[in-house]
């Protein structure tokens, strides 16, 4: 597997985990911590598709 390749999986991997663990914050302790979280997840996951397509 290519850098590239991989750096883009451990960026999703980590994404997906900030996003899960910020909906479960986000429901169960405080707000603003899980809307930071998520929206660290999907920042995440979209540098992931961007560097993957090239």
């Amino acid at each position: 597997m290519d850098v590239r390749g991989a750096r883009a999986n451990v960026a999703r991997m980590v994404g997906n985990t900030a996003l899960v663990t910020g909906l479960l914050a986000a429901g169960f302790g405080p707000a603003l911590l899980g809307g930071l979280l998520v929206v660290i997840g999907v920042g995440l996951r979209l540098e992931a598709a961007i560097h993957e397509t090239r």
